[in-house]
């Protein structure tokens, strides 16, 4: 047999070049937009649409390995099939460009970050449209486009020229708050005249309303990468998740998100989106919604703390109070001396409590806010010397710091608990602190703490020892305790019932180079003050040096220097901003790496658009609320779970900004969210437990070696420094894309992850090579199907196959989609003469999985428009359901007998036949029958009497 016409990965590679190159020439997968300049003339636009979108990639210099694709494939196979049903489809890809890779390869070689980051597109772009993914290319990007970021810049103004209006429920532009202010409708927080107030100082007010503003604040500060990190950027351990340098507590100005503003309703809407329950769970914790009250403890010089506490009905049992170590109150309540009296393992072995105070102070500046609330064997802390008052029943308390209370929870100060609050018990027994029970044990336990094991923690039981003048809580239950005592601190001016949530205001500065910069210069007084849009974008300055300076990883004490500081002539500039030309220095801190994947849904949908944000016509066609899509956004979104906390949280608070502010109708971004599985692969360790390349591994026996030494294998993640990389080329080499395509989708559930094994590539190959066969003589290359009608037993086949793929394919089950594709194949395989009828079934089955072989064999079949617009086959319900099933009937539990019978038989008519077989007769040898149990149509278990 000649192989001229076999399909092998030569004859596979032409083919895909070749219909790369049709769709790149014919625009096929260019997707109109209603109206704009993305608007045509095919009609497309009045289809329903579907907008399908991937998390950003970061384009890395090692380009894509097989473990990456996988989220690509999935949702260009949607994609397809969702196109052949009839859908205007949008579906392309950009690139999340600016961070700290970049910056350090620039660092490392003096590459400008531009350079290498774009030479990294452009290899990811290559292998991208080698996969065959069908990206309207028109509408792709990257954040470090001078035209995209321009409208990130954008969007910080609007978030920073915004307030949050509590009453509305929404964001108002900064102006009306202004005009409140000035009209005497709303008091400025002195109660002076906003017309008397200096420049600086109604910046001031307004700053503590923007949703961005600018302030100091405690900050995860890492001398080591010269630049302040988010929380979660840190790791359980202190230290950053780049580099594993230590991080260190610090006060800076930085810029922050007023996020915190959103929280109940980013909370709320998580209703409202079709997410998996994990994630959504992730996000509530993360923004820890807590319904409490706020107490306020008296302490010297009129001074008061204030706590939030879930446990408000136990506040009789607060014997004393903890601070954190960083809260603003603590310098004002250290007396110079300790008390009399004070126990000596209060004091830390300190003089003074100053001394003590700051000592600790330090010490609890090297842990990261991980460390802090992790359950440590040892509780650490400090007496400051103060002594707060106990409101409920006039109590001096002492006043302690620690490192397990954390300024960014709550108010930063707690009063505790012992005897009902496991580290409070702790705490109280290591520094011989005093606990009084005062919620009645349950456990038999008794109401002395001093007995006690550890604490009692209970919110049914009932409250004792909670009587002074004028309240008593005993024998209340605990929701009955809270009501009361919420109203008696309300009467008192003691504190009030409220909410608290443990997320914190983003934190958006950066000490980098590579990130957007920041459209916002200072005046000679230091107010900030936005650029008018006219100067956006606002770019980049070229700098000799591109890293922040960095210092002595462990040196806590030190402060960041920006690169862009170091361009004098950038950062220091003459502008007219409205009243005449003025001298004003330029933010140079730079935007984190999220802002740039905030947003670009948005602009996926209206990439050309020099006039607005995006069009309001073209963002309510893709993304606006419908039915089941109350708050509308994107209709797949598909990625990693690694991303539940940041990206996504941060992405829906932009969203809802923009909602509020009426530039966009959607007030969620991504309404179904889908998270991938990953693609493992086995790691091999030598005996030292360093990798060797998996690819010179060999299987000897039952084990592996490497050039003649036992490795142990386990399975990882893929990466370089595990040295076990699969690149797609060279699977395209071996076999092809659609190969490619179909092994990474036929491996499992997409959202479970699974190990890589390149032995089995080939089996989904073989499928590709039987379905040629099935369409071609292998010696001609000629077309082999005929007319013929299909005979009964292959309309079966094919229909329960077309039923069974199109709900697999629209409910993200690919692999069980590309089982039932094989199903049919193999029958038609047995088939002398194939139908054409059956041919073009699977075609246009496996065309949204293996897209090229359907090309170039839809062409063949004398097909002239390309499959990508086929409609996608129809079942006929009639051959869906078999026209008979196996009806097992059991007597005392063993088969007797087997029926072939009708699927829509009624129990009534199953049960008689049932008893009329001979089998079952024969069985029951005339004996009585007590009971019959019918499971129509495919189950009769008879039970003798």
């Amino acid at each position: 047999m000649s192989e001229t016409h076999r399909y092998d990965a030569a004859l596979a590679a032409d083919i895909e070049a070749r219909w790369q190159d049709y769709w790149e020439r014919h625009g096929t997968y260019q997707t109109p937009n209603p109206t704009g300049d993305l608007a045509d003339d095919s009609g497309r636009a009045a289809r329903p649409k579907k907008f399908i979108m991937d998390m950003f990639p970061y384009p890395s210099g090692a380009g894509l390995h097989v473990g990456h694709p996988l989220g690509y494939i999935a949702t260009d196979v949607y994609a397809r099939f969702q196109r052949m049903s009839g859908h205007n489809v949008l579906h392309t890809l950009g690139f999340d460009a600016f961070g700290l890779p970049a910056e350090q390869y620039a660092v490392q070689t003096g590459t400008h970050p531009r350079v290498s980051t774009e030479a990294n597109i452009r290899t990811y772009r290559t292998q991208l449209r080698r996969l065959g993914l069908g990206y309207d290319t028109r509408r792709s990007f990257a954040t470090i486009d001078p035209d995209y970021y321009r409208w990130t810049q954008w969007i910080f103004l609007r978030v920073f020229n915004a307030w949050y209006d509590a009453e509305a429920g929404g964001a108002r532009p900064i102006d009306e708050l202004v005009e409140l202010f000035a009209s005497g409708e709303r008091p400025t927080p002195d109660g002076r005249p906003w017309a008397e107030l200096s420049p600086a100082e109604r910046a001031d007010v307004l700053s503590a309303h923007r949703l961005a503003y600018a302030a100091d604040a405690p900050v995860n500060w890492c001398p080591g990468l010269g630049t302040v990190l988010a929380n979660e950027e840190v790791t359980a351990e202190g230290r950053s998740e780049r580099g594993n340098f230590p991080v260190f507590k610090a006060r800076l100005r930085q810029w922050n998100m007023r996020i915190t503003a959103y929280a109940d309703r980013l909370i709320d809407d998580l209703d409202t989106v079709d997410w998996p329950e994990a994630i959504k769970i992730q996000q509530r914790n993360w923004i820890g919604r807590s319904h409490g009250a706020r107490v306020h403890f008296p302490v010297a010089d009129d001074a008061s703390v204030t706590v939030f506490t879930t446990r408000q009905d136990t506040l009789f049992g607060a014997t004393y109070m903890v601070l954190a170590p960083e809260h603003p109150l603590v310098e004002d309540v250290v007396p110079a001396a300790w008390p009399e009296g004070t126990p000596q393992e209060w004091t830390g072995g300190h003089a003074t409590p100053a001394e003590a105070v700051a000592a600790y102070r330090k010490q609890a500046a090297a842990k990261s806010d991980v460390e802090r609330q992790a359950e440590a064997k040892e509780k650490t802390g400090v007496f400051t010397g103060a002594h707060a008052t106990n409101p409920v029943n006039g109590e001096r308390i002492p006043v302690f710091i620690a490192d397990y209370v954390l300024l960014g929870y709550g108010t930063g100060a707690i009063m505790a608990v012992p005897a009902h609050d496991s580290r409070d018990f702790a705490f109280a027994r290591a520094f011989g602190l005093p606990m009084r029970c005062v919620v009645e044990p349950t456990d038999g336990r008794g109401t002395d703490p001093a007995t006690w094991d550890g604490s009692f923690t209970s919110g049914e039981a009932s409250l004792i020892n909670s009587s002074a003048p004028g309240i008593s809580l005993d024998g209340l239950g605990v929701a009955e305790a809270k009501e009361r005592i919420n109203a008696w601190l309300a009467e008192r001016g003691a504190g009030e019932g409220t909410v608290t949530y443990r997320l914190r205001d983003w934190l958006f500065s950066r000490q980098r180079y590579w990130g957007e910069p920041f459209p916002i210069v200072y005046d000679e007084d230091g107010v900030a003050h936005a650029l008018p849009d006219e100067m956006l974008p606002l770019e980049l300055p070229e700098v000799d040096d591109y890293s922040p300076r960095t210092f002595d990883p462990d040196d806590a004490d030190t402060q960041p220097e920006t690169p862009l500081s170091r361009n004098h002539d950038w950062v220091h500039v003459e502008l007219d901003l409205g009243d005449g030309p003025r001298k004003y220095r330029r933010e140079t801190n730079t935007m984190p790496n999220w802002a740039g994947s905030c947003w670009y849904q948005l602009r996926y949908l209206d990439p050309f658009n020099d006039r607005a944000l995006v069009d309001p016509e073209i963002e309510r066609y893709w993304m606006g609320p419908r039915d089941g899509m109350s708050t509308g956004g994107v209709d797949l979104y598909v990625g990693g779970a690694e991303h539940a906390v940041l990206h996504l949280l941060y992405a829906r608070f932009w969203q809802k900004v923009l909602f509020d502010l009426g530039h966009v109708s959607s007030a969620e971004p991504y309404h179904k969210l889908f998270n991938q599985g990953m693609i493992q692969a086995y790691v091999y360790r030598d005996s030292r437990g360093f990798p060797v390349p998996a690819a010179e591994v060999e299987e000897v026996g039952d084990g592996w070696v490497h050039r003649g030494e036992p490795v142990r294998r386990e399975l990882g993640k893929i990466g370089k420094s595990l040295k076990n990389v699969v690149s797609p080329d060279e699977v395209f080499a071996a076999y092809g894309a659609d190969t490619l395509r179909l092994y990474e989708m036929a491996m499992g559930p997409l959202d479970v992850s699974r190990p890589w094994e390149t032995r089995a590539v080939v089996g989904q190959f073989r499928l590709l090579q039987r379905l040629w066969r099935n369409v071609l003589d292998e010696t001609t290359g000629e077309v082999s199907v005929v007319d013929d009608a299909p005979d009964d037993a292959t309309l079966r086949a094919m229909h329960k196959a077309i039923h069974g793929v199109a709900q697999d394919l629209e409910q993200l089950r690919f692999n069980t989609a590309i089982a039932k594709i094989t199903e049919l194949n193999n029958h038609v395989t047995k088939i002398d003469r194939v139908p054409r009828a059956a041919a073009e079934t699977l075609v246009t089955l496996i065309a949204p999985l293996a897209p090229h072989i359907a090309e170039e064999l839809w062409s063949r079949l004398g097909h002239e428009e390309s499959v990508v617009y086929t409609p996608f086959p129809v079942a006929d319900p009639a051959y869906v359901t078999d026209e008979t099933v196996t009806c097992v009937v059991q007597v005392k539990g063993k088969v007797r007998a087997r029926l072939e019978v009708a699927p829509d038989i009624s129990d009534t008519e199953l049960e008689e036949l049932a008893l009329a077989a001979p089998g079952i007769t024969e069985a029951l040898g005339g004996a009585a029958i007590r009971k019959v149990i019918v499971r129509a149509p495919k189950l009769v278990n008879v039970v003798p009497g």
